[in-house]
């Protein structure tokens, strides 16, 4: 009972140092994370390099196959490109294996110490992240040294040491084992670690640890497999992909390469079995992705045959509510949150696609186009409750002080680009009333709505398109351009007083003339609001 205790406290401290260097790894990435995944292209090797990064910087082969299955599911990711980060994202994890075979344990510490000094006196953001990511590899290694010293007295069970050996004469009971605690525990770094650890005190031999390994490789499938329930077809046989990849790879390794494979790793490291393992859990992946890089296409195909095509279900991206945003791509922070802000622009032109269809509506008469336009505005308001439901989610994820002021800045943008369709709403209604009540505009009030429309529809534009890519040049201009219709609607309110005067205008569509410059009015507010947002964030970079 005391070894399985001492197991599970250094398992779990384990874990919690691979956590928190994983995410203090990509908080110190952060926008450059967000870089490596816009370096997807259809080029698989390309793939497989922005996988191994990835999943380098936040420690977990898991938490980027879940992102990619949220990518898919998403509709921004291809399954060629699923296939390339998944195989990548295998060549990664064996970072963390490497690391925990070498004897480190004196450096964890120092580690602690220097961390958790600069942690507590520095101020600044960027050096309590290199503190966390030196805090978490203490925590890592102490996690490590607690498993080597719990399960040291195992060494005095011959039971237990006789079961261990078994495992190289019956490799699918390894097999099995490595699947079995993978699955359990969610991580093939943690169940790599334990077998470090076992290896290290001399109580498994390299033949018995090599299908324990395999095994391990097949059970991380199984976090990407629960995140696809749910999910679109594309995101299951992104998943499957991930199956395939590891079974077929297992199964090559033990029929043709497992002797090889173990006359290299033995020359390179002869004394050091944890080392031996380590080197076998690196060659395992790389030479997996080498061998099945050509065949990628049948592997998709082989997805496809497996989780095939229902004639019920249809996946057109206009019929999705949200395009860009997925909770599994939580797991990774940084591009949860680039996501979101291509979500909320998606969101922002579907408002401007409500006021065009708005202002047709007064300019042209066009009746159609004011149901339209209310349809556009139940989208807006559904498009607002989900991003800012994740919105909420996703500040309580780890981020980085930026990304923090970027999620804050979301919420007002959201709601500023809601009251916007709001006011598309209001000129439909408007629209309906004027159509109903055959309300006829002289050609002058027509020319005047169709001038400041036209500038509020630029100032609107401009402030997506710097929100998009973060130009302050662009968003001053949105202010500007927001002084020049102001000035145009006192000058709107003057011709219409005139031709009040005049008798050249009717009350009722005097009314309704106001009205519409009031709601044109408003939402260049609006895109003001936008374009401060944006101002502000850089502001605060500088």
């Amino acid at each position: 009972m005391e070894i399985a205790v001492s197991l599970m406290g250094g398992l779990g401290l384990f874990l919690y140092g691979m956590n928190l260097m994983g995410e203090a790894l990509e908080k110190s990435a952060g926008s450059r994370l967000k870089k490596i995944i816009e370096l997807l292209t259809s080029n698989i090797i390309m793939g497989v390099l922005v996988g191994a990064l990835v999943t380098a910087v936040i420690q977990s082969s898991s938490a980027t196959t879940v992102m990619v299955v949220g990518f898919v599911n998403a509709g921004i990711m291809t399954l060629p490109q699923a296939a390339g980060v998944i195989m990548g994202a295998n060549i990664g994890t064996t970072i963390t294996a490497q690391l925990v075979s070498f004897d480190l344990n004196g450096l964890a510490p120092v580690a602690l110490g220097i961390g958790i000094v600069m942690y507590l006196f520095s101020s600044k953001q960027k050096v309590k992240h290199i503190a966390e990511i030196l805090i978490g590899f203490g925590i890592l290694f102490t996690g490590m040294d607690f498993m080597k010293d719990a399960v040291k007295p195992l060494a005095e069970y011959k039971g237990f040491t006789d079961l261990l050996l078994t495992f190289g004469t019956y490799p699918l009971l390894g097999l099995l084992l490595g699947f079995g605690i993978t699955a359990i525990v969610q991580s093939s770094s943690a169940s790599m670690g334990m077998l470090v650890a076992l290896a290290s005190q001399g109580l498994i031999p390299l033949s018995s640890a090599l299908p324990i390994l395999y095994g391990q490789n097949i059970g991380t499938c199984v976090t990407s497999l629960i995140s696809s329930i749910g999910a679109n077809k594309n995101a299951k046989r992104a998943a499957m992909i991930h199956l395939i990849f590891n079974v077929v790879g297992t199964i090559v390794f033990l029929i043709a390469l497992n002797k090889p494979v173990v006359s290299i790793v033995t020359a390179m490291d002869p004394t050091n079995i944890a080392r031996q393992i380590a080197n076998t859990h690196t060659l395992f992946n790389i030479i997996s992705v080498l061998l099945l890089i050509p065949f990628n296409k049948l592997i998709i195909k082989l997805a496809v045959k497996l989780v095939p095509d229902k004639k019920d279900e249809s996946e057109n991206d206009e019929d999705k509510i949200v395009k860009y945003i997925d909770e599994r791509m939580i797991e990774t922070p940084s591009i949860a949150l680039a996501n979101t802000v291509k979500e909320t622009i998606r969101m922002g032109e579907k408002s401007k696609e409500s006021l065009d269809l708005a202002m047709s509506s007064i300019m042209e008469n066009v009746t159609e186009n004011i149901e339209k336009c209310k349809n556009k505005e139940n989208q807006i308001n559904l498009l607002q409750k989900y991003i800012l439901d994740y919105l909420l989610k996703l500040s309580k994820a780890p981020l980085n002080e930026d990304s923090i002021e970027v999620v804050d800045s979301l919420f007002n943008t959201v709601n500023d680009i809601e009251r916007i369709g709001d006011h598309a709403d209001n000129i439909s209604e408007l629209a309906e009333t004027a159509i109903n009540c055959n309300v006829v505009f002289s050609d002058q009030a027509k020319e005047e709505l169709s001038e400041i429309y036209n500038k509020v529809i630029s100032a609107y534009t401009y402030a997506l398109e710097s929100m998009k890519i973060n130009d302050i040049d662009l968003a001053c201009k949105v202010i500007k351009m927001e002084e020049q219709v102001d000035i145009m609607e006192k000058s709107c309110r003057v011709s219409h007083m005139r031709r009040l005067n005049e008798s050249s205008c009717s009350i009722d569509g005097g009314v309704i003339y106001l009205d519409i410059i009031t709601n044109l009015e408003r939402v260049s507010d609006h895109a003001v609001n936008i374009a401060q947002q944006v101002i502000a964030r850089q502001v605060g970079h500088d």
